[in-house]
């Protein structure tokens, strides 16, 4: 089992890094966000190594939450690390927590490859493994709207983190006004970033 590894960032792929350890070329499949992140420099990933009968596919995290969430995905029904990887994708880890914890059914629905269906048991089958008290749940719960607004924004290319970040940067007034309103603000909030 490989968990984890270090090297230098030859090329960004969608969805996948190249990584020269010791003059070898690993393929390692991250989240997007990740690889937003990643700009050639030497990286450390925590890793998952998935064995098929006719391949081996390395899934890298930037830190062990993200490995653990990937893994506790993994055991649901029905989800593979393909499916897994996408959730990370397009949801934070700490956005992910605070949904399966309130049982925001709506924000897992939006992730491409997840319906309304999956994602009520990918959050039955978390909550328990999640502890709303081990995570300190900060802030409003996330509404339909605000995840409109998040895949409006990613929709235009920003990172969930960077669209999560936005949406959290918007006053309390802003939560009444109309889906267009709110990411009209969140791109004036971006742009300061």
């Amino acid at each position: 089992m490989i968990g984890r590894i270090r090297g230098e960032v030859l090329e960004k792929w969608e969805g996948a890094l190249l990584l020269d350890v010791n003059g070898i070329g690993f393929i390692v499949q991250v989240p997007a966000d990740l690889l937003d992140m990643m700009d050639g420099s030497t990286v450390t990933l925590y890793t998952y190594l998935h064995v098929r009968q006719d391949e081996l596919t390395l899934y890298g995290f930037g830190d062990r939450e993200s490995l653990q969430l990937f893994r506790m995905l993994l055991g649901v029904p029905g989800i593979g690390p393909r499916v897994a990887l996408s959730i990370l994708s397009h949801v934070p880890v700490e956005i992910l927590h605070q949904a399966v914890a309130r049982e925001e059914v709506a924000l897992l629905a939006r992730v491409p490859g997840i319906g309304p269906k999956k994602a009520r048991q990918i959050v039955f089958a978390l909550r328990d493994k999640i502890g709303a008290e081990a995570i300190g749940i900060v802030g409003p719960p996330i509404t339909d709207a605000d995840s409109e607004v998040i895949a409006a924004l990613t929709a235009l290319g920003y990172s969930a983190a960077e669209a999560h970040a936005a949406l959290r940067t918007l006053p309390p007034e802003a939560r009444d006004k109309p889906v267009e309103e709110r990411v009209r603000l969140a791109l004036s909030s971006l742009a300061r970033l």
